[in-house]
């Protein structure tokens, strides 16, 4: 015969909370609840497991018995935030090399490069990125030969800002074996200068030179991933979609993870079909490491950049329309019947598929795609569009279908608007950079940044996001102003809903019973503070699963 237990008893158990072992306490806490509600608290009770017991409120009783209590004196505490689109292992790696996105001149770039070649001549290359003609309004790409001036004979590679194009120098188009003679592979193109490869290499071309890099030893991957974990966690964001992980990522992140290194949390999305089925088998892998790692999608690409002149496009680029009668409109990666096979063989396994497209006919490509395939792989499949920076007004009510996630980045916004209005006209930027539009529509809104492509600092994102303007409030009223959301629609697009497109919302992306208690302590209230002070917030410190993993001034931490 089963014990009879009192409803009252239950209820007494289940309210108690003595029963939790921490609390995080005398703090100015806000965060959202599931319907995007703000729900204030002053307190954090914590179970031995990381979780969230309770968010106590002023005037709620306090447990006697603990086995820690912090005191953080007031200060302004917020969910931890969530990176929807990142590239982990790329910000190690940038962060370890030389850093070019801070020059705003092509003469600017080659002294960096001088120095940096002085002060790395034990290296049998030179390596590196960020640098973007744009910015240097050169008005073209940078050739081998300007690059030669700067480095001499020692073979020299730097990516560009978006990670679309590279510049090699001439030492290292002899070594890749690249002639007068080498065409451009498919979804890729070299850059002429002369008729001959001037130096530049865009998207597919880039592995003709990239082939001839030395590949980066187990150490040197462990140190990159350090390195990278530290400057997330510096900014506050506890987790984020890794947007591409190769094998030899994973297995960096699992032994992380093994080591317990691991203190963000990764939402793993596949470079491919093959890595995916390599690491999951039949499946996504289960969370491992307390829930800090999971590999749950695959990533595919269905053009380039609008940088490089890579996005595909309906229409000719306005500033670059091309030689032949055609006009040139991009590069297309895959053709129809491949990117539907690709996800075919990803949705039969139940991967999530998570499409990168910027251009307006790219974007067409992949919702066509959905539109084909979401009848026979139905269910909760969260179709990911990762970017969706320029959609035909005509299609953005497709957004809205099969539950669709527009995963897109508010600071290229900023970056983009100069050089989006040249390269397409002001006509053809009625669905640029669409988030209201996209919410009006009912598709997911997700939000991120595509560090190292730009900062992974989220609170410059979400300013920009309810602003449409850049760090000096320019242009006056926002850049297409029409397309801002609210302050709480960006930060949940930063939060709850960035967690969701990544199949975590169970675990982290608000503050709740049973969530993990995933956090950060912010020297203002995010919710009232002018744009520009939003920017500038200052995380003293970041908590994962209950646990400090970074304090301002003292750099990575572990446990209290």
């Amino acid at each position: 015969m089963r014990p009879v237990v009192s409803l009252a008893l239950i209820s007494l158990l289940l309210a108690n909370p003595a029963l939790a072992d921490a609390l995080v306490d005398n703090i100015d806490g806000m965060t959202l609840d599931e319907r995007g509600e703000v729900v204030r608290f002053t307190g954090i009770l914590i179970a031995p497991d990381g979780k969230v017991v309770k968010l106590l409120k002023r005037g709620d009783k306090r447990p006697e018995k603990l086995d820690w209590r912090e005191d953080l004196k007031g200060r302004t505490v917020i969910p931890g935030m969530v990176d929807a689109h990142g590239h982990v292992m790329d910000l190690g790696f940038r962060a370890m090399a030389l850093d070019l996105s801070a020059t705003t001149s092509l003469a600017q770039a080659q002294d960096a490069i001088r120095r940096y070649a002085a002060e790395n001549s034990q290296r049998p290359w030179l390596v590196g990125g960020g640098w973007n003609q744009e910015v240097w309004a050169l008005g073209r790409f940078p050739t081998a030969a300007e690059l030669d001036a700067a480095t001499g004979e020692k073979p020299a590679w730097f990516v560009r800002a978006d990670g679309h194009a590279g510049w090699a120098n001439s030492a290292a188009m002899r070594i890749a074996g690249i002639t007068a003679t080498t065409k451009s592979p498919a979804g890729g193109r070299i850059e002429l200068a002369a008729g001959k490869p001037g130096g530049v290499f865009v998207d597919a071309a880039m592995a003709l030179i990239e082939k001839s890099l030395p590949k980066p030893t187990p150490r040197d991957r462990n140190a990159a991933f350090i390195k990278a974990q530290d400057i997330l966690l510096s900014q506050g964001v506890t987790a984020s979609a890794d947007m591409g992980t190769t094998l030899d990522d994973w297995m960096t992140y699992r032994r992380m993870g093994d080591l317990g290194i691991l203190r963000m949390r990764i939402m793993s999305y596949s470079a491919g079909v093959e890595v995916a089925l390599q690491v999951g088998g039949s499946g996504p892998t289960p969370w491992l490491y307390a829930d800090k790692l999971r590999m749950g999608g695959i990533k595919l690409y269905l053009d380039g950049a609008l940088g490089s002149r890579g996005a595909w496009l309906k229409a000719p680029y306005a500033d670059a329309p091309g030689n032949s009668g055609q006009g040139n409109t991009g590069l297309p990666f895959l053709t129809d019947a491949q990117l539907l096979n690709s996800i075919a063989r990803g949705a039969m396994d139940n991967f999530q598929i998570a499409m990168h497209a910027i251009g307006d006919r790219a974007n067409k490509q992949a919702l066509d795609a959905i539109d084909e395939v979401s009848d026979t792989y139905n269910g909760d499949r969260r179709w990911r569009i990762e970017h969706a920076q320029i959609v035909d007004p005509i299609d953005l009510p497709r957004f809205g279908k099969h539950g669709i996630i527009a995963s897109m980045q508010p600071v290229h916004q900023t970056s983009d608007a100069k050089m989006a209005e040249a390269r397409l006209g002001s006509a053809r930027l009625g669905g640029a950079y669409a988030w209201k539009s996209m919410l009006g529509n009912k598709a997911r809104l997700v939000f991120g940044s595509d560090y190292p492509v730009e900062s992974p600092n989220p609170f410059a994102g979400w300013a920009v996001a309810f602003t449409r303007q850049d760090a000096q409030g320019q242009p006056f009223g926002g850049w297409r102003p029409e397309e801002a959301v609210s302050r709480e629609q960006a930060w949940r697009a930063f939060t709850i809903d960035a967690a969701f497109a990544g199949f975590g919302e169970k675990q982290f992306g608000h503050l709740a019973p049973g969530m993990r208690a995933d956090f950060v302590v912010v020297d203002r209230d995010p919710l009232l503070v002018s744009p520009a002070e939003l920017r500038t917030t200052v995380v003293f410190e970041t908590w994962v699963g209950g646990e400090r993993v970074f304090r301002r001034g003292q750099g990575a931490a572990q446990g209290r």
